[in-house]
């Protein structure tokens, strides 16, 4: 059912480190353009071990969780079930709380990643490449799943992770090529790159950037542009932020715990963008 505007409900960020987290920012936004007067979304540090005590104190007046890193996969044991696209990588990101009182979880990351690009103009793209391959490498691989009809190519720095990529390859259903984090220049002539890695460990692929490069999506805001981003914009390729990334997913989100759709997106970006700017 549609929430009323009249309607005390309550969500929040949880994770650790959470401070940083501008999901307050878009999701208070969203409440004041859709006139959701008695909604509040608050952050709260929380880890692994403090998960289980959060969710016994979640009441009635409790809509949804919007959960970060290290919480992602250490929630699905609470919840009543999953959807499809969170068990396809193992990570839940988004929990809805039902008025009948089940807990359910859902990824918004990979549509989020799918819709940023399609903003941008991507809806198809032949061969991709991602740099690094930790927790968000794999949402970024289901993402592709739906975008890209050929291979995928991940540049990494250990055997290890180089094993779990071609995991999550073969369970998504995706044509994944490993290639040494030492040629990740090479990845940036691909038409569609995928930064996943953490601020400044693509600093250094900034000088070998394309004369022509095609589209980036690097998944930082913060610091924003990354050398990289500012690099690819310069000789004027197409540059997808972590912002519209945040953005697309926190849109997501307030439509599955609200029950109103269409989320403002714009009014989100822009509130994003403004606190950004603030910091």
């Amino acid at each position: 059912m549609p929430a009323r505007a009249t309607d005390a409900r309550r969500a929040a960020v949880l994770g650790k480190p959470i401070a940083h987290s501008l999901s307050p920012v878009l999701h208070r936004a969203a409440y004041a353009a859709l006139g959701l007067d008695g909604w509040s979304y608050d952050r709260f540090e929380v880890d692994e071990d403090g998960l289980p005590a959060f969710f016994e104190k979640l009441g009635p007046e409790w809509a949804g969780l919007s959960l970060t890193m290290p919480l992602k996969r250490a929630v699905i044991p609470l919840l009543d079930g999953i959807s499809e696209t969170a068990a396809s990588v193992d990570a839940v990101n988004t929990v809805v709380c039902t008025e009948d009182g089940r807990r359910l979880g859902d990824n918004t990351d990979i549509p989020g990643m799918v819709a940023a690009l399609r903003e941008h103009g991507i809806e198809e793209v032949e061969s991709a490449a991602i740099l690094g391959a930790g927790a968000t490498a794999s949402s970024a691989l289901a993402a592709l799943a739906r975008v890209c009809t050929g291979e995928v190519t991940a540049y990494v720095r250990s055997a290890a992770r180089a094993d779990e990529m071609r995991q999550w390859g073969e369970r998504l259903d995706v044509d994944v090529r490993i290639a040494a984090w030492a040629e990740a220049a090479d990845a940036l002539h691909a038409p569609l790159v995928i930064a996943t890695t953490p601020a400044g460990a693509t600093d250094a692929l900034a000088t070998a950037v394309p004369e022509r490069p095609a589209t980036l999506f690097d998944v930082l805001y913060e610091p924003w542009p990354t050398e990289l981003a500012a690099r690819w914009s310069m000789f004027g390729g197409a540059v997808v932020g972590g912002l519209d990334l945040l953005v697309h997913q926190a849109v997501l989100q307030v439509e599955a715990m609200t029950g109103r759709s269409p989320a403002p997106l714009e009014a989100m970006r822009h509130a994003g963008e403004q606190a950004l700017a603030a910091r």
